[in-house]
Parts: C-alpha cells; structure tokens; sequence
C-alpha cells in the first residue's frame, strides 16, 4: 500500500538518494520529485531512477506534495524553509535527515511557524564516507536507527506517518528530545569525525606525508574512513553543535593529557589498564550492537510480510 503520494527531496545524495530508494522499492511512494541546488546532480539521480522529475522550483515541488524531506547539509537549512513557506499546503508533512535538531528546530519556528503541527525533525544514524546519489542505496537505513526529535505543536498522525516512512525504509525508530539528541551525537558521532579529519590533516601538511601515507594500513584506514566524508556537510554539522561539541572535545583533550602523562612516566601497569577498559567497553558495545541488529532484523521481515 502507498504511504506516500507524492514525496519532495531537497538534496537529493547518499541520505535522500537512499530514502526515495527505499521507499520506491517497498512500493510505499507514488511520484517522486527532487529539488536542490545543482541541475547536474538532479539530472544524474533521475537518470538512475532515483526521482521521477526535477522541480524547477519551490512552488512546483509542493503542488499537491504530502510529504517532504529536507536531506541538504543542515547549513542550508532556514534558507529552504523560507523558501518553501509560501508554497506549503495545509496537508504536507516536513521532515529532515540532519545530523543536528536544534539549529533545524530553531528554523522551523522562524520560517514555518504557521505549519509546526506538520514539521516533524529527524535524523537517520546511518551513512557511509560517500556522497552523492550514486552513493544512494535502497538498504542503507535497514537495520539501522533513526530518531524523531518531536515538536509540542506536532500532530499525532504527522508523528506516526514519519515513523512510518521510516520503518518502511527498513529503520528502527526512536524518540529523543532535541537537546540529548544533540549531546549525544557530539560526544558519539561529530567528534570522532573531527579526530579523524583533523589527524589526516595533520600528517597530510608534514614534509614526509607521502612516505608516512604509504606505510599507513588497516589501522589507519578504519581510524580515518569518516574523514572522506563531505567536507560541507561536516563544515555545517560541526558549526551548528559547535557549544556541544566544543565541551566534548575538551573532555578529550583531558584523556588525551592523561594518556600523555601515562607515557611520560612510563607508566606501563596503568596504561594497560587504560587500554583493557576501552577493550572492554568497546567489545560490550560491539555484542550489543549485534544483538540489536538481530532484533531489527527480525522486525524488517514482520514489516515486509505486511
């Protein structure tokens, strides 16, 4: 059964890519239309059938549209909203896929605070270090999380028809308030992105980057995968939760003084002991996941049996 009509992307790469996917191949999406800044990637994303049409504007993207979401780095986005809010119909429901809420919260009040019943945020923890739409996949949010960050003035039914959409994409879903959302990926998500591009950088600018990059193996590819990722992306997400993730990367900067002075007195004992409780902690949070996984996948084929 067709859950939605007719959905709009704006931004249509990896994450909005894969959400049109997803939906297209459940069969829970009618008409498919993408909007964004560049006609060549569009172009490109309706030649692999990710969109069924380009809309030229703002105005033809809503006519008649029941569902929107908003995929573009977040740095963009009070500029979509104010762009859209003239065009909003009663019936559309607004929702968006960055990887910070209260800057995208703070917008939807300014821009569509005549719509907030309808504006619901969200944010899929799913991705990978490509971008763009031939990086769009219909199985990348299977088996994954996603969390709402509801507002007060949200409809119920608008609510329930995002967290629909998003299980029809093979997601499980969660409900976070805007502020915890926004620490916890600082801590578990921006960070370590920031660790990553800021070690790639700092090795690129030596003198002898060439011959340390070529020694570099398996280690060093899984520490700096993340750091292939889009930079304006990243650039956007950093800035908007810099308050979260300034603290963050100061707590760091503390356990980094610690491991320092660990090496400095030589201090073997402790540093093993440093190093076996990250082992522990790392491994519980691997089984964990795998457990999670298992469960999710189990609730994957009761949704597609439906």
């Amino acid at each position: 059964m067709v859950l939605i009509d007719k959905l709009v992307v704006c931004g249509v790469g990896l994450i909005g890519g894969s959400f049109a996917l997803a939906l297209r191949h459940r069969k829970k999406v009618g008409r498919i239309v993408g909007i964004g800044r560049s006609k060549e990637s569009l172009e490109r994303a309706r030649e692999l059938g990710v969109i069924d049409e380009i809309a030229p504007d703002w105005a033809s993207a809503l006519d008649g549209a029941d569902f929107v979401l908003l995929a573009m780095p977040v740095g963009q986005t009070d500029a979509a909203m104010e762009a859209m809010a003239p065009h909003l119909q009663a019936q559309t429901i607004v929702t968006d896929a960055g990887s910070t809420k209260r800057d995208v919260i703070a917008a939807a009040y300014l821009r569509l605070d005549a719509h907030l019943s309808r504006v619901v945020p969200a944010h899929p923890i799913a991705g990978t270090e490509k971008s763009g739409v031939e990086a769009a996949s219909a199985t990348l949010f299977r088996g994954k999380r996603t969390v709402l960050t509801p507002l007060p003035e949200n409809d119920p039914a608008a609510v329930e028809q995002v967290r629909k959409a998003w299980q029809a994409c093979g997601a499980s879903v969660v409900d976070m308030a805007p502020q915890d959302h926004d620490r916890v990926f600082a801590a578990v998500s921006h960070l370590p992105h920031l660790l990553a591009f800021g070690l790639v950088h700092e090795l690129a600018a030596r003198a002898n980057a060439e011959l340390l990059f070529s020694h570099a193996a398996s280690g060093f590819r899984d520490f700096t995968r993340i750091a292939a990722s889009h930079p304006e992306m990243w650039r956007d997400i950093c800035l908007a939760n810099r308050q979260a993730l300034l603290g963050e990367l100061d707590q760091f900067l503390g356990e980094l003084a610690l491991i320092r002075s660990l090496l400095l007195s030589n201090n073997g004992p402790r540093l093993e002991q440093l190093f076996e409780e990250a082992r522990q902690a790392r491994t519980k949070w691997g089984e964990d996941r795998a457990r999670e996984r298992g469960e999710e996948k189990q609730e994957i084929v009761v949704v597609n049996g439906s």
